[in-house]
Order: structure tokens, then C-alpha cells, then sequence
């Protein structure tokens, strides 16, 4: 489709239509979150239309538009790290600046955390991995990654290992 730098509607709706799926698909696949992907692929498309001069004959909008895309979807992961990094660091800082438990709390605590660490220890390694991963606050696509699995497998397998945990826990506790 060739543009002469002024781009009418039709020719708008039609890059939109040419486009806007491969976009969202790569950016799904990048960022994992298919919300966000869809908003970076119409930022992209934004991005495409403010600038008219790219529209010219000769312009490799298509390759224009996929740089775009991944520069956006590279930005977001970098963002979302960060935010996550500050979030843990402000999380430790509020746990070290709380008021010092009461004896009786960290008694319970270290107890809850005795219980916790048996039960564990009685799972199967790739059970308590699961579990440590998860509430490390890992998402479900940084799990995947680290147990070599389907992201579309985590949900079950963490519920699965979850319910194996309760049931040893009520098992061993007798709870």
C-alpha cells in the first residue's frame, strides 16, 4: 500500500486492519499481558499517524512499525521491573521500620515458619518451588520461565501443589 504523506481515513482503517493483530499478538508474546498489548499496539499506531512524513512512498512503515512496537514493549518490561524493584524495596524498608514485634508475635511467627518449612520438606521439590515462586510474588509468566514449563500450565499446577500443601499441613498439624 503506497500513502502520498496525507493518509484519509480509508487508508487509516486499512493500516489499522493490515497491522493492529500482528502487533498485538508480538506484544502479547513480549510483555505477557494482553490489555497492555493492545494499548502499545494502538500507541503504535498513534505514533504512525502523527507522523506524516513517514507515510511517504519508499518508507518501510511495516518495519517502522515493528521497531515501534518492540522499542514500547522493551520500555514497558523495563518499567514494570523497576516498579517491582521499588515495591520490594519499600516493602523491606516498612518491614524494617515497624514497630519491633511483641515477644508473643515473633513466637507465633517463628512457629507458623517452623510449620510452614516442615511442611514444605515433605512436598515434592517441584511442589515447594512452585509455592516459594509464588510467594515470592513471581508472576505466572516469570514461573514458567524458571520451571521450564507453559505458561498456560501454571494456574493448575500451582493450584495442585497448593492443595497437596493444605492437605499435609491438616495432615501433620492437624488443623
Amino acid at each position: 500500500m503506497e500513502y502520498s504523506g496525507e493518509l484519509s481515513q480509508e487508508q487509516a482503517e486499512q493500516l489499522h486492519q493490515a497491522h493492529y493483530g500482528r502487533m498485538v499478538s508480538l506484544l502479547t508474546r513480549l510483555t505477557g499481558d494482553g490489555g497492555r498489548a493492545e494499548e502499545l499496539a494502538a500507541d503504535v499506531l498513534y505514533r504512525l499517524l502523527s507522523r506524516p512524513e513517514l507515510l511517504r512512498s519508499g518508507e518501510n512503515i511495516e518495519g517502522w512499525m515493528h521497531r515501534t512496537a518492540m522499542n514500547l514493549g522493551l520500555d514497558h518490561i523495563k518499567m514494570q521491573s523497576r516498579r517491582l524493584r521499588y515495591e520490594r524495596a519499600a516493602s523491606v524498608e516498612a518491614i524494617r521500620t515497624a514497630a519491633p514485634a511483641s515477644p508473643l508475635d515473633s513466637y507465633i511467627r517463628g512457629e507458623r515458619q517452623r510449620q510452614v518449612r516442615t511442611v514444605l520438606a515433605l512436598l515434592k521439590p517441584r511442589d515447594a518451588q512452585f509455592l516459594m515462586l509464588r510467594h515470592m510474588d513471581c508472576s505466572y509468566q516469570e514461573i514458567a520461565r524458571t520451571m521450564n514449563i507453559a505458561p498456560e500450565s501454571v494456574g493448575a499446577l500451582l493450584a495442585r501443589a497448593l492443595a497437596r500443601f493444605e492437605k499435609h499441613f491438616r495432615k501433620v498439624f492437624r488443623q
